[in-house]
């Protein structure tokens, strides 16, 4: 070998060193970098004329794909579980729970305690105020309670149109950086960067839709739901979803009164068994706007019609005539049966009985008497109490089918939605722990600074000696210049 050969060999040292320091310090910077995959350079022994040397081939980007799909799905399913366990608890302390100031069970407690002091001293006009204000106290607790259950079917259905448009943006990033990393692919430049970003980008992608990502030509990827769904092959799917505003009780997706979702123009199935996108984030607002807010709004809607029909004609008050009006109306009207979808938000007290009218009379003598008749007869009274405690059966088909008192129909609507909270709760400290688990996993496959800092040392001592052989030959060469 010549000094040439020599000097060219080391040469070639020196640059493999240099980038490969150049490599670790990137590495060592990134070590808490989400979505960055280890680099470590892939080099070769060359040939040339009668020399040899080192060259880099290229960038090796570390990433375990299995973990990695794994991590993505328990993202997923932590972000699905994190959605339900707000809800479950939002609507758990809207209703209340018994004992609490300002809850349904004690808003329906506090006018059962009004009409026994009212029967008590039926000549009392104080009395009977404080009736009427733990009546209509009653009414706007339902109100409150439905009020809050319309909320979150809005807000859901909010959500859901605002993580359908970040879907979609993402989805185009993703083919982008695709044809970017074909691109650098075809030019023989280094492609990590561009799959860190797309990396950083699907996680994103997996916690609103939990995904498959396959492996394409020239390193592309195409992603598919775990539902079945193509979002991704070669070009991004366009998902469609149109936003409604307010939601009436009685609004649902089998109606038409409420948007679906749309891929490429075609309906796909959004329920939480079947669905096509199930499993992530989006899939949990669809979840709570669909079914259990209307599944709660129902039993809050049969309870109000059980108090309804229980006070209404038929019942105690015995002035009462069909077609007339009882104490709980629909908006000042009758209750009709078939109008029981959201009559938890629009019941209202009678006029008749206002606390701030001048009938209170006609809690003791009858919404439709035409007299007050005898001050002390309580008569009345004792009877709207003892229906207040009697058992009956619900006439809704949303409430249990056994005889219960309007006190156990709050405990039957209470226990759905605390039934509800503790699974939720159940399934979010499962998905915190299955995805702290795999994001840890994860993080070991990544960068260990202690590690890089060996390979530093290995490079400086590398580099060090491809200097020390520059200088031989240098030496050697002034030797020789010097005869």
């Amino acid at each position: 070998m010549t000094l040439s050969g020599a000097l060219s060999n080391a040469l070639s040292g020196l640059n493999v060193s240099t980038r490969a320091t150049i490599n670790v310090s990137s590495n060592i910077a990134n070590a808490l970098t989400e979505g960055y995959g280890r680099r470590e350079l892939t080099v070769e022994s060359r040939m040339l004329s009668q020399h040899g040397g080192v060259a880099v081939t290229g960038t090796l980007r570390h990433a375990d794909p299995v973990l990695l799909a794994d991590r993505r799905l328990a993202d997923a399913e932590l972000s699905n579980a994190s959605v339900m366990a707000d809800f479950a608890a939002r609507m758990e302390t809207r209703i209340g729970l018994p004992g609490e100031q300002g809850s349904l069970s004690q808003a329906l407690a506090e006018f059962d305690s009004a009409l026994v002091s009212a029967a008590s001293r039926p000549d009392s006009d104080e009395r009977l105020v404080v009736a009427a204000l733990k009546a209509e106290a009653l009414v706007n607790t339902i109100n409150d309670v439905s009020e809050g259950i319309g909320s979150a079917r809005e807000d859901a259905d909010a959500e859901i149109g605002t993580i359908v448009k970040q879907l979609n943006t993402a989805l185009e990033r993703v083919v982008e950086l695709n044809t970017r990393i074909s691109s650098a692919i075809h030019k023989g430049e280094d492609t990590s960067g561009f799959e860190d970003t797309r990396q950083t980008v699907i996680d994103a992608i997996s916690e609103m839709v939990p995904v498959h990502s396959v492996e394409r030509d020239r390193s592309a990827v195409a992603l598919y739901s775990t539902g079945g769904a193509i979002l991704l092959e070669g070009g991004a799917v366009e998902i469609g979803f149109s936003s409604t505003g307010k939601i009436e009780p009685q609004m649902s997706l089998p109606n038409g009164q409420l948007s679906g979702l749309t891929l490429n123009g075609r309906p796909v199935d959004t329920s939480s068994e079947s669905g096509a996108l199930r499993g992530g984030r989006l899939a949990a607002q669809f979840e709570i706007r669909d079914e259990h807010a209307p599944d709660l709004q129902a039993s809050l809607d049969g309870f109000a019609r059980d108090l309804a029909e229980r006070f209404g004609q038929g019942g105690p008050d015995g002035s009462l005539a069909a077609g007339d009006a009882g104490m709980f109306t629909d908006w000042g009207s009758p209750f009709d049966p078939g109008l029981e979808a959201g009559f938890a938000g629009r019941m209202q007290l009678n006029p008749a009985l206002d606390p701030d009218g001048d009938t209170l009379w006609k809690w003791r003598a009858g919404i439709e008497a035409s007299n007050p008749g005898e001050v002390g007869d309580a008569t009345l009274l004792n009877s709207l109490k003892q229906e207040l405690s009697r058992s009956s059966s619900p006439s809704s088909s949303a409430l249990t089918s056994v005889s219960a008192s309007p006190e156990q129909l709050v405990a039957h609507v209470l226990s759905k939605a605390s039934a509800m909270r503790l699974h939720a709760d159940d399934e979010l400290a499962f998905a915190s722990s299955a995805q702290a688990t795999l994001k840890e996993l994860e993080l070991g496959e990544g960068v260990d600074t202690d590690y890089e800092l060996q390979k530093l040392m290995e490079f400086e001592t590398n580099y060090a000696a491809n200097a020390r052989v520059i200088q031989a030959v240098d030496e050697m060469l002034q030797a020789i210049l010097s005869i």
